[in-house]
């Protein structure tokens, strides 16, 4: 269904998007394609769906299928004693015990589970591509989705001007002793360092050939104002979305007046996505009698994904 290595799955809560997610990844796998599926929604409904417990390394779920599940706060407080070994060296001792209590108070701070978050992402992309040959991300409802993946832009100049204000440090520090000297400044280099991956991850999340983006709504109306939301915004990032997957479509023959009468509402949102979405290529998924959690219901609904 796409040539891309790395997919995306956004969409808003409740549309059904980790159960699209587990599909394409299926679909993936059963063509025989050695295939990663990760959450990144704190919800982690993957496990549920495989019916099995999931954790923060790759778990094999079915032939050629892996799944992890990003935990937020385990991420949060590797991310935080990486930044304690990083700095480690460059504060005088006696003021570490306060340094690290700083740090840890960072946990808990706006934004803290986001950073780790996407650091575990950048990890994933850059370290898993050559283990996999697909990888499926099931991303949080669409604002975390957004943000998430204009990260690497906002952090890049971000640490631009960090680096800018460290080496006009280094070079002040090395006027005051005056032997013009560099001095070795380890914060620099994890600076710069990161400064690459987040330039690596970013042309990888914006080539087409290496990345594609996958949005799941239902055939309702807040559902298509908010990945109508989502497009735009992630199109003036030069983000494209291709692919819609339209989901829990009614299908054509419905009895009694209550599912009739369901059927004629669905129309018009039907004709609205078609109207609103005409460069997008969009899959219709019909409304299952059940909830997708066996193989042969896994099987069913990729065989929409074709």
């Amino acid at each position: 269904m796409t040539t891309q290595q790395i997919v995306f799955v956004g969409g808003k809560g409740g549309v059904g998007k980790s159960t699209s997610a587990a599909a394409i990844a299926w679909k993936f796998a059963a063509d025989g394609l050695k295939t990663l599926l990760v959450s990144t929604d704190p919800a982690h409904n993957v496990g549920d769906i495989f019916d099995t417990q999931i954790g923060g390394e790759g778990k094999e779920v079915a032939p050629n299928l892996f799944a992890l599940e990003i935990d937020p706060e385990t991420e949060t407080t590797k991310y935080i004693d990486q930044v304690k070994v990083n700095v480690k060296g460059t504060v005088n001792p006696t003021m570490m015990q306060e340094v690290y209590r700083q740090l840890d108070t960072a946990k808990a701070s706006p934004g803290a589970d986001e950073a780790a978050l996407f650091d575990k992402i950048v990890s994933i992309v850059l370290d898993e591509r050559a283990t996999y040959d697909k990888i499926v991300f099931d991303t949080a409802p669409t604002g975390h989705t957004i943000r998430l993946l204009t990260l690497p832009e906002l952090m890049g100049v971000w640490i631009e001007g960090l680096l800018q204000k460290r080496e006009k440090t280094n070079e002040n520090y090395a006027q005051l002793l005056n032997d013009g000297k560099p001095r070795e400044d380890p914060i620099y280099d994890v600076l710069r360092e990161r400064q690459r991956r987040f330039k690596a991850v970013r042309e990888i999340l914006l080539d087409e050939t290496m990345t594609g983006y996958i949005f799941v709504l239902n055939p309702e109306r807040l559902p298509i104002l908010e990945t109508q939301k989502a497009v735009d915004l992630l199109h003036n990032y030069g983000i494209h979305v291709r692919t819609l997957i339209v989901n829990k479509v009614l299908p054509d023959e419905v009895e009694g007046a209550f599912m009739i009468e369901r059927k004629e509402a669905e129309a018009p949102y039907l004709a609205t996505i078609d109207k609103r979405f005409p460069k997008q290529r969009k899959i219709r998924i019909p409304f299952f009698a059940r909830d997708i959690s066996t193989k042969e219901q896994f099987e069913k609904y990729a065989a929409h994904l074709e």
